[in-house]
């Protein structure tokens, strides 16, 4: 043929109505075998294949879900958000549903974009991620009436759905194995103030501190971005201070920064875990592989894509009543970056 079959056509070829075609395709009648023998021969032979955007316009469906993305700078990789991306996409995937990606923008640009795609219709609902403080796009999709489920804690009012990992748990843990290793003066490399992630994680490292009775010295806090030079400039920064104020053990935000760290250990002759003890968080597959290896924290990213997607899926079905939040635990992966420390005689009458 010619042109492309149409439901009518295929209709005609099975001697039945085309109405009778639309409801077997979508398994919605029940017809003797020999009808849907007769259907699907005429499908087969005519190569008919359904509409499906004039489905959805009928059905005021997409079956897409919109994932604002947020591109990392050049030659950074988040293996976190990578893991939680496919686990999004296999997730919708099961549902019926597929993902469709699209950059953030800022300002009144973010803003139109999200307004363009609600719009016209080729959205269903929304995941957001890299939640901050104040984030602007939750009004908007509030605004608009649109299904959404955040991964990171949200502060909108009226509440929106999200699925987040309790990171200041993670970093509590880490600080709690420190101090059972013999540690008292320890460090954390945090995130920049209007970091919403950075200031929970940190969060657990004063409670652990407070809760171990151990003072923290304002030289102990470095903030700073998540890479690599942060962690090594810091370290070169604990370094220069006197041995008797140097932290023995530092908790980092990322285990890019913690390896940054590790390296300036290892330039100024002394040893990981032996003389000062890092600990990074993601538990990236490369932390395991490191000499020595990096205990770090890990986060359920697989399982919080999966969250996300039912939360929504619910959501878009009529399922969910009320604004469903969902907090995971993060947990300490002991490696022999933290292990191996011998406190001075000084410390030791105080373990």
């Amino acid at each position: 043929m010619s042109r492309k079959a149409t439901l009518k056509d295929v209709a005609r070829r099975a001697g039945v109505s085309y109405q009778t075609v639309s409801k077997v395709l979508r398994d919605q009648m029940r017809v003797s075998p020999e009808v849907r023998e007769r259907i699907t021969a005429a499908v087969a032979e005519l190569g008919y294949r359904p509409n499906v955007v004039a489905r959805n316009l009928r059905a005021k469906t997409s079956h897409l879900i919109g994932y604002s993305w947020q591109p990392d700078r050049q030659g950074y990789f988040n293996p976190i958000l990578e893991e939680f991306e496919q686990s999004i996409v296999c997730a919708a995937e099961e549902f019926g549903y597929h993902i469709l990606l699209f950059p953030q923008g800022e300002g009144a640009e973010q803003a139109e974009t999200y307004r363009d795609l609600v719009i016209t219709g080729r959205v269903d609902g929304f995941i957001l991620s890299g939640i901050e403080y104040h984030d602007p796009r939750i009004p908007i999709l509030q605004r608009l009436q649109v299904p959404l489920v955040a991964f990171g804690r949200t502060e909108s009012d009226p509440p929106s759905a999200y699925v987040d990992v309790d990171g200041g748990i993670g970093v509590q843990q880490a600080v709690e194995h420190l101090v059972a290793q013999g540690h008292r003066r320890i460090a954390a490399l945090a995130w920049p103030e209007y970091s919403r992630v950075g200031n929970e994680r940190l969060a657990g490292y004063f409670q652990a501190m407070a809760a171990a009775g151990l003072p923290v010295d304002p030289a102990w806090i470095v903030r700073g971005e998540s890479d690599y030079n942060y962690g090594y400039m810091a370290m070169q920064q604990f370094l220069a201070l006197p041995p008797a104020q140097r932290p023995t053990a530092v908790v980092t935000m990322l285990d890019l920064i913690a390896i940054g760290a590790m390296r300036a250990i290892e330039e100024r002759g002394m040893t990981v875990g032996r003389d000062i003890a890092v600990i990074g968080f993601d538990d990236t597959p490369v932390a395991r592989y490191l000499k020595p290896a990096l205990t770090s924290i890990s986060q359920p990213a697989w399982e919080v894509g999966q969250h996300v997607v039912r939360l929504l899926v619910s959501q878009l079905s009529g399922e969910t009543t009320g604004c469903q939040q969902i907090l995971l635990p993060s947990k300490l992966v002991i490696r022999e970056s933290s292990l191996g420390y011998q406190p001075a005689e000084q410390e030791r009458a105080h373990v």
